[in-house]
């Protein structure tokens, strides 16, 4: 009964979430990514942030609560999953286990020495996406549209990899007698009985294993010789492999790449003060992580999050605070995160947090697009097929009649907005003024909700409509969106762009002084004007 209760509830849930109000594309890879990231990270709240932080270009209650509703479904569907398949109690929230930094603190005095760790996180990771952003734009000249070409890469890259990790297991090997106390997942390649190889721990390992190690691992398990030498060549082989056609991930990587220097920066300081307590390499190797991945993504508050939720120690918060933002001001000095670089060279129209410098002073009128396709109040059922058929435009401003004022063309006085959607399910159900009779104008709200989100196919459509339903006329005023956002044509770049980011506009159309159709603005002309007006030039 409990059980059948619980199955209910979580149902009205659902409904409630997902089926009121229809959920858009960009709001689905929204929740996607803030769920891979609380079931990898067991990291319910670090998802949400992560999605709102790196994914959204707008913010309202709604998405939020769905966000978050994902995100604690998919931890808890990993965690009930894991100990199903351990036998063991509901415990492990996350795929990725870092350890549990117990016994740890710091003092004030080590606050300066974390901010210097996120300065010099902050100028590699601008080095990181530097390197990576020309390697992009070669793989876009060269490589993009050839699939065998994007697949031998990847094999290639594969194979140096591996060559390297072995050449490098081999000429530089150091064995070191094994402790349990220092070494969790010894390697003894190449060693003794009795020892582990150093250089086999980090290449061997996974990556879960090795940032394990070089968090809770004492000192005496790694040496300065066999860390810098793999944080050297690992920096190099995540530039490469960032990008690739197979996907190769890149928050273990920036993890990995700042704990093992950041471990380097422990075991010097504990050579130069070797009587001092509160030098604790994990700690520094946390701290590093935390500059390394800060200077490569620019991610903040999401970041913060989620080591704490990962590691368990809610002390560190303001430690890695400090370090994660000291990252991304350095950073931000030289370029963009690596998510912000990829978006601008995949032409992406994302728009950013603020809108550019001098927008003020750029009105409406020269980002619009014009000539607009619009519809009128009472179109033909021929005309909404052929406009249908020949754009991909997602919105159509309905109008009375065109009309011409100051010889500037207008495309009629505006009356409302339609949407693409909303056309197909209306050619679908044949809501046509001569069927007004057996038209279902009552059902109109269940009619469009039901055909969410696989809305009919317009060749379909234009099967199924016959010689004479052509001919007939569809009402457009019952269906339209007459309160729409518009915009006068003497607005500024400044107020578009903050509509558009906080409301989640698709497009927004712009008005003369005589509420006559002069123009629209796409979220996709709005950011490719923002990048090519102000970025390139």
């Amino acid at each position: 009964m409990i059980l059948f209760l619980q199955v209910c509830i979580f149902k009205f849930f659902l409904f409630f979430l997902f089926n009121q109000i229809p959920i858009s594309p960009s709001s689905l890879n929204l929740l996607g990514a803030a769920a891979g990231v609380a079931a990898a990270f067991g990291s319910p709240l670090g998802g949400v942030l992560f999605a709102l932080e790196e994914g959204a270009s707008f913010w309202n209650q709604q998405l939020v609560l769905r966000i978050f509703f994902c995100s604690l479904v998919s931890s808890f569907t990993l965690n009930s999953v894991v100990s199903v398949f351990n036998g063991e109690r509901m415990g492990s929230p996350g795929l990725l286990n870092f350890g549990k930094f117990q016994d740890i603190d710091y003092s004030f005095y080590e606050i300066p020495l974390f901010a210097a760790m996120g300065v010099f996180g902050g100028i590699t990771g601008a080095l990181f996406n530097l390197f990576n952003m020309k390697l992009t734009i070669l793989r876009q000249r060269w490589l993009e549209n050839r699939r065998l070409l994007r697949v031998g890469e990847a094999v290639l890259v594969s194979l140096l990899t591996a060559t390297i990790g072995f050449a490098l297991m081999n000429v530089w090997s150091e064995c070191t007698p094994e402790t349990t106390e220092e070494t969790q997942f010894p390697v003894t390649y190449g060693c003794q009985k009795g020892q582990h190889n150093v250089m086999a721990a980090l290449w061997f390992n996974t990556p879960e294993a090795t940032l394990k190690n070089l968090f809770h691992n004492k000192d005496g398990a790694w040496n300065i010789r066999s860390l810098t030498i793999f944080v050297i060549t690992y920096f190099f082989i995540s530039c490469v492999t960032y990008g690739l056609s197979v996907s190769s991930g890149l928050f273990i990587p920036g993890l990995m790449l700042g704990a093992t220097w950041g471990r380097l920066v422990g075991i010097g300081l504990s050579y130069v003060l070797p009587n001092e307590t509160w030098i604790h390499s994990g700690k520094f190797a946390l701290i590093g992580a935390s500059a390394s991945l800060g200077g490569i993504v620019r991610m903040t508050i999401s970041l913060t999050v989620i080591l704490i939720e990962t590691t368990g120690n809610l002390s560190f918060g303001l430690p890695i605070m400090i370090t994660v933002f000291t990252a991304k001001w350095v950073g931000d000095c030289f370029n963009e995160g690596i998510y912000d670089i990829h978006i601008d060279l995949s032409n992406v129209p994302f728009l950013g947090w603020q809108p550019p410098s001098d927008s003020s002073r750029i009105f409406a009128s020269e980002v619009m697009h014009s000539p607009v396709t619009s519809l009128q109040v009472r179109e033909k059922v021929r005309n909404v097929v052929q406009i249908l058929s020949s754009t991909h435009y997602n919105g159509f401003p309905v109008v009375d009649e065109n009309t011409i004022h100051q010889a500037v063309r207008t495309f009629g006085r505006y009356r409302g907005l339609l949407l693409r959607s909303q056309l197909l399910v209306m050619l679908k159900a044949k809501i046509f003024q001569e069927y007004s009779l057996d038209a279902p104008w009552k059902n109109l709200n269940s009619l469009f909700r039901n055909s969410y989100p696989r809305y009919p196919n317009l060749q379909q459509i234009m099967n199924e409509l016959t010689t004479d339903e052509l001919e007939m006329t569809m009402d457009l005023r019952p269906v339209m969106n007459p309160s729409a956002y518009t915009i006068s044509h003497a607005a500024s770049l400044n107020r578009i762009f903050r509509l558009f980011r906080a409301l989640g506009l698709r497009h927004i159309v712009v008005l003369n002084d005589y509420n006559e159709v002069i123009g629209i603005v796409t979220r996709k002309d709005l950011a490719f004007y923002c990048t090519v007006r102000f970025d390139k030039h």
